[in-house]
Formats: C-alpha cells, structure tokens, sequence
C-alpha cells in the first residue's frame, strides 16, 4: 500500500470548505464524510479532512488557532501547467477563497500563487518545469 497524506483541518463552516475544496480538484470521499467532517481527495494518496470545530476538539485539548491571525504551516500543491496556477487559484475565488495573501512568486521555471480557504488556511499552488526540477537548465534563466 502507498503512503497517504491526510491534512486535518478546523472549519467553520462545512459546506462552504467542501465547495472550496471541491473547486481545488478535490472528490469528497463519502465513506469518511458527515455532518461533521467531509474527506476531500486530492489525488489518491493525499486527503484533506475537513472538520467542524467541534469534531476538531476531539482530537485536541490545543485551542484552535485564527488561520487569518497566524501562520502555522503553508500547504503546497502542485499542478501539471503553469496556466492551471492561475485557473485553481480563480476557482478557489469563486468558491469563497481569497486570492494572493502572499505575494506570487516567478522563479522562471517555477510561478506559484497562494490561496486561502474560507477559513484562512493558506495553500501554494505552484507549477515547476519538469526539467528544471530534474537539473536541466538549459534554456533557464537562473
């Protein structure tokens, strides 16, 4: 079996994360999803739970921190073409997200932007040439 990734999240509201996260790409997993969680697969190995805040406290006796307040991780996702940075970022707007709370960022062979959900958590969505990432850099501006 593959290793997996599942990102625990607090949310305030559930319908409106799920609709965010639905427009990142993301399939709501029924099987792990109810009133007060929803499983949003962002591929096969990488799952985000989205989690009432309620739900949340039962996994921690930690108060649950303003996102828009602090900064505890940054999420980063990857896409295939630079062009899909700027769709995914559009389409988390229109699902309630904000675009660009930290500046883009364009290396050249790599352009990222950021969005947050609508409860403020941040997510990188960035684009890497695939061969800049595998050493070639030919014909990249360093």
């Amino acid at each position: 079996m593959s290793k997996m990734i599942f990102i625990n999240l607090p949310v305030t509201d559930l319908d409106a994360s799920t609709r965010f996260y639905k427009a990142l790409g993301a399939s709501r997993n029924p099987q792990f999803s109810n009133e007060n969680a929803a499983c949003m697969m962002l591929c096969d190995t990488i799952g985000v739970m989205i989690l009432t805040h309620g739900y949340y406290r039962t996994f921690t006796s930690r108060t649950i921190a303003d996102a828009r307040a602090t900064s505890q991780m940054l999420l980063a996702l990857t896409v295939e073409a630079r062009a899909d940075v700027d769709r995914l970022v559009g389409a988390g707007v229109t699902a309630g997200g904000r675009a660009d709370p930290n500046p883009p960022q364009d290396h050249g062979f790599m352009w990222s932007r950021s969005v947050e959900d609508p409860d403020g958590h941040v997510w990188e969505i960035f684009w890497m040439d695939p061969a800049a990432a595998a050493g070639d850099t030919t014909g990249v501006d360093a």
